[in-house]
């Protein structure tokens, strides 16, 4: 078991409440950029998003990063046959509490808000000390936590989403002189048009460059220019909206985008006290921009470690006087001559590493290999659990230490299917990590699971 994150549970709690054993009620409101967005303007989506109710459902992950003296709210209860399996891992789990009315398409945390009788429960547990830890902060969770009088474990909604803007990566960054990819901040149409002659140049010279929105999520928000006609289409279609709305500030981000050959996340805790721990680094497994998963350990260089360390230090120090506390995940990469680019992005919220590290913890053995990913599905009725475990078979993880498939979402394999009519196939993800003690056993672990979910009829190409 790595040490660095050993105790993280405990850590986390000291971090943001200031005592190691405060109860949380942990909250899984995934993509709270979007409500972060509410408001700004977006650049042209040239593809389609993915369907929301999948999305929403990803607040179960927040049950396997819950200790036994916390809480978890989801949208629906676990399939309890999935419990039963986490239980005899050796899992100890929180208590859950499920919305009365849950919507597919909303976030959990409004569905919290419809419920009367939750939001009377969450007063009780709020009276006897639990603080509200939720995946992001947005203004819909700083409602709750006014309407039950639950504190959060976290900063307010403001700076939050100020912290997690694109900008303020850029900004903090140039501030403290670590290396990132030339750009510009824009935040006016005139700011747009200057960045956009910046990456015209970058063409010109073979480059590549790319305009993100502030608050972009999942590979949504970004646009590649591919060549000047992009830029000005993008410019023209900017300048319109904004014309349109009578809104004169934006916020994108133009950089260029640097040839690289792996993708890599770190995290790091930022304690109330202003103290900094580095928590992990794992190599992202991306596919079009997209994030698909991790691998870890990440297999860096003593030097290449080095670099992340530093740069977790100074950005912890800065996020601290700022009044963060809590969570930050930062997105570098490496480039062909595997230089470091310790800062792409910053996010000052929970990220999807945090919901392994517990699990890394009691389950992952020293020296083991582990892949986080997920794994597409097509269905056309429910699947539960059980099924799923008759068709794995002897693929799952059964004890600590040892190689197998640990499930650590099931909801998001048949939230698909609330949103069409019954009969319709619909898509699913089966999100899992897979455990190995090389990497040839793990590429069989993974290409294993991939043919018998084929095989029995639910799996779906990638």
């Amino acid at each position: 078991m790595d040490e660095q994150v050993a105790g993280f549970g405990s850590r986390l709690k000291r971090a943001v409440t200031g005592a190691d054993n405060t109860p949380l009620v942990f909250l899984g409101n995934f993509e709270v950029e979007e409500v972060w967005a509410r408001g700004e303007h977006t650049l042209p989506r040239f593809s389609a998003e993915s369907g929301s109710a999948v999305v929403n459902r990803m607040d179960e992950f927040a049950l396997l990063l819950a200790g036994e003296d916390d809480h978890v709210i989801l949208k629906t209860a676990p399939d309890p046959a999935y419990l039963a399996h986490l239980e005899r891992l050796g899992l100890g789990l929180p208590t859950v509490h499920v919305v009365a009315e849950q919507d597919p398409q909303r976030k959990v945390t409004e569905d919290v808000l419809a419920d009367p009788a939750l939001l009377d429960t969450l007063r009780g547990l709020a009276a006897g000390g639990a603080r509200l830890a939720p995946h992001g902060v947005s203004v819909l969770e700083e409602e709750l936590s006014v309407r039950t009088g639950m504190a959060l474990a976290a900063p307010g909604a403001e700076l939050c989403k100020a912290v997690n803007s694109k900008i303020y990566s850029r900004r903090v960054a140039d501030e403290l002189g670590v290396r990132q990819p030339v750009g510009w901040t824009c935040e006016s149409v005139e700011e747009l048009a200057e960045a956009m002659d910046g990456a015209r140049e970058l063409l010109a010279q073979g480059r590549r460059a790319v305009v993100k929105e502030a608050f972009g999520v999942s590979g949504k928000g970004i646009v590649v220019l591919e060549n000047p006609r992009w830029t000005d289409r993008v410019l023209r279609m900017v300048r319109q909206r904004v014309e349109r709305s009578g809104q004169s500030r934006i916020a994108f981000l133009v950089e260029e985008w640097v040839p690289h050959q792996g993708d890599l996340n770190y995290q790091f805790t930022v304690g109330r006290d202003g103290s900094v721990h580095f928590d992990f680094v794992k190599r992202a497994v991306t596919e079009g921009g997209v994030h698909k998963g991790h691998r870890f350990p990440a297999r860096l260089s003593p030097a290449q470690d080095a670099v992340l360390r530093e740069t977790a230090q100074v950005l912890g120090k800065r996020l601290a006087a700022d009044g963060y506390a809590g969570v930050v995940g930062v997105d570098a990469l490496l480039d062909g001559d595997d230089a470091v680019w310790p800062v792409i992005e910053i996010n000052a919220r929970n990220n999807m590493s945090t919901y392994q590290v517990r699990l890394q913890e009691r389950l992952v053995g020293p020296g083991s290999l582990a892949l986080a990913r997920h794994y597409p599905l097509r269905l056309t009725r429910p699947l539960a659990f059980e099924a799923l475990r008759d068709l794995l078979g002897d693929l799952l993880l059964t004890e600590s230490g040892g190689p197998g498939l640990l499930v650590n979402n099931y909801a998001t394999v048949n939230a698909g299917g609330q949103a069409v009519a019954p009969g319709d196939s619909f898509d699913g993800r089966l999100y899992a990590i897979a455990v190995a003690s090389s990497a040839d056993e793990l590429t069989a672990l993974d290409e294993g699971v991939t043919a018998r979910l084929l095989a029995g009829g639910v799996g779906h190409a990638r």
